[in-house]
C-alpha cells in the first residue's frame, strides 16, 4: 500500500516540477493554473497524510517556516570574484591586448559576451543532482548561508535529472546566477504594498539583494524573484568552454538569459556592447552592461587571477539613463494613509525609451538635502529605478530670484491640518474624509490581496467616488440599492453591473484576517493582519486589546500596537466596522479544534532538517497539541526540536539551558 502512494506521490512531484520548468523557465506553460493548482493541492494532501514521506526536495517544501535569526557563513571553494569594469571601447582593445600577450602564442581567443543583470550574485551547490547549499557572494571569498530563500524561487530546479547528451558528471557541482526582479513585476509588487499601507522600495536591484537577507522565507516567496544563471563548475568532470556551459546549463533545467554571444574578435565584441547598450530599453529587466569572458576554461587557467579580479573577465558598463530638463513646479500626492509625496513636474523629456514628465522627490527631507527648487534645471535618471527621479540640479543654470520649497501646512485636497510624527520624514492628512485618502482607501480594501472585488479597479472607484456613490469602504455593500442607477451610467451597463455587485457579495464570504488587512490600518500588511486575527480572533477583542497585548504576539511591534490602538480609538473607525458587520461580512473566526491539550502553554523552536517530517508538519502537530511554535529562542521557549545540521538558535537552546530534543525525544512526547 505505501509502495504504491510512494509512487503515486513521485510521479505528481514529477509531473509539477515538468510544469514548474514549462512555467518558470520556459514561458511556456502546457496546463491552466487551475489545473496546476489542483495538482499541487493533490500534493498537499497525500504529505499531509503521510508526512513521513515529504522529502526536502518536494516542491511543497519550497517554502519554510523557520526564520533566520543569523545567516550562517560559507566559505566558497572557487572564490566568487568581482569583475574589472571598462567604461569605452578603447578599455576593452586594451583587455584583449593583455589577454593575447597572457596566452601561449600559437593560442588564439574567442570571448563569450552576456548581458550584466543588475542584480545580486548567488551560488547554488547541488550534490548527487539535489540542491544543497545556496551563499551570497560576500566578500568573494566566503557569503552566507541564504538557502532557505533561495529555495522559494521556483525557475530554480531542486532536483537535476540526467538529460540525454549531458555527459558531465553530476555528483558535486556549482551553479552561480544573478538575482533579479523584472521591472513590471517589481512595479506591481510595489503598488500593492503601496494599496496595503506598506513601505515601497526604490529599485528592483536593491530590493532583490535586501529580500535574500530577510530573515522569513515565506516573505521571500511573497516577492517576485527571479534568476539567470550564468556559470557551472562540476567538482568530479573536466568543462571545456563557457559556451557549451551555458548550454548545458539549459539543459538540466537552469534559466540561462538567452541574449549571449560566442565573438571571435574584439570587434565583434565591440559590436555586441554597441547594440545592447541601444537595445536595454526593449528588455523587461534591468542590465547595466555586458559582461566579456574568455570562452575556453582552459585558457581562463592559464590567465588567472590579479587580487579580487579575474584576468579573462571584465564587464563593459553602460552610460548612466539620464536626461536633463527643467522642474516646473512641485506637487505633494496624498496617499491612502495620508501621507504627502513630492512630486516634481517636469518639461517632458525622452528617457530610457519613454517620455518623462514627473519624477518622484521622495520626502520633504530628500528636497532639502538636494536644494531642490522650482524653475531649476535637473538631472533624472532612470537606472535602476522603475519611477525616474531626480538626482541633482544645475546650480549654474539657478535664478538668483530662486526660494526654498514650503513645507505645506494644510492638506493639498481638503485642506486640513497637516502633522509630522516625531522620528519621521512623511507628513500627514488626518482628515478620514479626504477624497484622496477616500479613493485609495476604497481601492485597496477592494484589491486582490484583500476583499478581492473582480471590477473594482481604480478608475471604477474613482468614478463611483466622484459621482457620490461612494464615500467610505462601507458603501461598497450598498451599491446593490443603487443597480438601476448604475447600470445607466456610461460604458457600464447591465452585464458589468450584475458581475460588480456579484464579486461584492462574494467578497462577504472572505475570512476575518482578510478583512482585517482591508480595513488600511497603518503597518497591518497581509501578515500581519493574519497574526492579529489568529490570535484575537474576534475584531472586538482587538478593538479593546491594549498596546502590551498586542506586543506579545511574535513580531508585531510598537508601530503596529500603537497603529491598531489609533484606529480604534477613532468614533469614524467604529461606525465603519459597524457598517461592515451589518452587511455581513466576517469579523471573527474560530480558532482551531485541538487533538488534545497535551502540549498546552508550552513554546517550542524548530532548527535543523527533520528526517521523518518537514518542520511545516512538526509545527501543525506542536500546534494541534495545544503548543505554541516561534522562530526565537528565549527564556520563555520551553523545548528546540533539532534535525540535522541545526542553526544558532541550537547554540542559544544550549547557553540557556533550554531542554533540546531529538526528532525521536519529540515524537515520544507527542505519544
Amino acid at each position: 500500500m505505501k509502495k504504491n502512494l510512494l509512487l503515486e506521490i513521485n510521479a505528481l512531484r514529477s509531473l509539477i516540477r515538468e510544469h514548474d520548468h514549462n512555467y518558470f523557465v520556459l514561458n511556456n506553460p502546457t496546463i491552466s493554473d487551475y489545473e496546476y493548482d489542483q495538482l499541487f493541492k493533490k500534493l498537499v494532501e497525500l504529505e499531509k497524510e503521510n508526512p513521513e514521506l515529504i522529502t526536502p526536495d518536494s516542491p511543497t517544501q519550497r517554502v519554510g517556516s523557520d526564520l533566520v535569526k543569523d545567516f550562517k557563513s560559507v566559505t566558497h571553494k572557487t572564490p566568487m570574484l568581482s569583475l574589472s569594469n571598462t567604461y569605452s571601447e578603447e578599455e576593452l582593445i586594451d583587455f584583449d591586448r593583455r589577454v593575447r600577450e597572457g596566452l601561449p602564442s600559437d593560442e588564439k581567443a574567442e570571448y563569450l559576451c552576456e548581458l550584466k543583470i543588475d542584480g545580486v550574485s548567488v551560488s547554488i551547490h547541488y550534490e548527487k543532482g539535489k540542491f544543497s547549499v545556496a551563499a551570497t557572494r560576500g566578500d568573494g571569498t566566503s557569503g552566507e548561508d541564504v538557502t532557505s530563500n533561495v529555495k522559494t524561487i521556483r525557475s530554480i530546479p531542486l532536483i537535476l535529472e540526467q538529460k540525454t547528451g549531458v555527459k558531465a558528471n553530476l555528483d558535486e557541482i556549482e551553479v552561480r546566477g544573478e538575482i533579479y526582479m523584472e521591472s513590471e513585476a517589481f512595479r506591481k509588487w510595489n503598488e500593492e504594498r503601496e494599496l496595503s499601507g506598506e513601505k515601497t522600495f526604490a529599485n528592483p536591484r536593491n530590493t532583490s539583494a535586501g529580500t535574500i537577507k530577510l530573515q522569513d522565507p515565506q516573505l521571500v516567496a511573497k516577492r517576485p524573484l527571479q534568476i539567470f544563471t550564468y556559470y557551472l563548475f562540476s567538482y568530479t568532470s573536466e568543462l571545456s568552454s563557457q559556451f557549451e556551459n551555458l548550454n548545458l546549463l539549459k539543459k538540466l533545467g537552469f534559466r540561462v538569459n538567452e541574449n549571449f554571444c560566442l565573438c571571435k574578435s574584439i570587434d565583434q565584441v565591440i559590436e555586441f556592447c554597441r547594440e545592447w547598450e541601444n537595445r536595454r530599453s526593449e528588455l523587461p529587466y534591468e542590465i547595466d552592461g555586458v559582461v566579456i569572458k574568455v570562452n575556453s576554461l582552459k585558457q581562463q587557467k592559464i590567465l588567472g587571477s590579479i587580487a579580487k579580479s579575474p584576468r579573462w573577465a571584465v564587464a563593459f558598463k553602460f552610460k548612466a539613463k539620464q536626461a536633463t530638463t527643467k522642474l516646473h513646479k512641485i506637487t505633494w500626492q496624498v496617499g491612502r494613509t495620508g501621507a504627502l509625496t513630492p512630486v516634481a513636474e517636469l518639461e517632458p523629456v525622452l528617457l530610457a525609451g519613454s517620455t518623462i514628465s514627473r519624477a518622484t522627490l521622495h520626502n520633504y527631507d530628500e528636497i532639502l538635502r538636494k536644494d531642490i527648487r522650482e524653475n531649476d534645471i535637473v538631472v533624472i535618471e532612470k537606472g535602476g529605478d522603475v519611477i525616474p527621479k531626480v538626482v541633482s540640479v544645475e546650480l549654474s543654470s539657478r535664478k538668483s530670484n530662486s526660494s526654498k520649497v514650503a513645507l505645506p501646512s494644510v492638506c493639498p485636497e481638503c485642506g486640513s491640518k497637516l502633522y509630522r510624527p516625531q522620528e519621521e520624514v512623511a507628513i500627514y492628512c488626518e482628515n478620514n474624509e479626504c477624497p484622496a485618502q477616500v479613493k485609495a482607501s476604497i481601492t485597496h480594501f477592494a484589491s486582490r490581496t484583500a476583499m478581492d472585488i473582480e471590477g473594482m479597479g481604480d478608475s471604477l472607484v474613482n468614478l463611483f467616488v466622484d459621482l457620490g456613490y461612494l464615500h467610505t469602504y462601507a458603501d461598497i455593500y450598498t451599491l446593490h440599492e443603487k443597480r438601476e442607477e448604475l447600470i445607466k451610467i456610461e460604458r457600464l451597463g447591465k452585464k458589468s453591473i450584475s458581475n460588480l455587485l456579484e464579486a461584492i457579495e462574494k467578497s462577504k464570504n472572505k475570512p476575518f484576517d482578510k478583512v482585517l488587512f482591508a480595513l488600511g490600518i497603518r503597518y497591518v500588511g497581509a501578515g500581519a493582519a493574519k497574526k492579529l486575527a489568529d490570535h484575537f480572533l474576534s475584531i472586538d477583542v482587538l478593538a479593546n486589546a491594549a498596546e502590551d497585548a498586542i506586543e506579545e504576539i511574535h513580531e508585531i511591534g510598537p508601530s503596529i500596537s500603537k497603529s491598531v490602538n489609533r484606529f480604534f480609538s477613532e468614533k469614524h473607525n467604529i461606525k465603519l466596522i459597524e457598517r461592515l458587520r451589518t452587511a455581513g461580512l466576517t469579523l471573527s473566526s474560530e480558532p482551531k479544534k485541538l487533538k488534545s491539550d497535551s502540549l498546552s502553554g508550552k513554546s517550542f523552536v524548530l532548527t535543523g532538517t527533520l528526517s521523518s517530517m518537514s518542520r511545516e508538519a512538526a509545527k501543525e502537530i506542536i500546534q494541534e497539541h495545544g503548543g505554541k511554535v516561534t522562530g526565537t529562542v528565549s527564556k520563555k521557549t520551553d523545548y528546540v526540536v533539532t534535525g540535522e545540521a541545526p542553526g544558532s538558535k541550537f547554540a542559544d537552546a544550549k547557553k540557556l539551558g533550554i531542554t533540546i530534543l531529538t526528532e525521536e525525544q519529540f515524537l515520544e512526547l507527542i505519544k
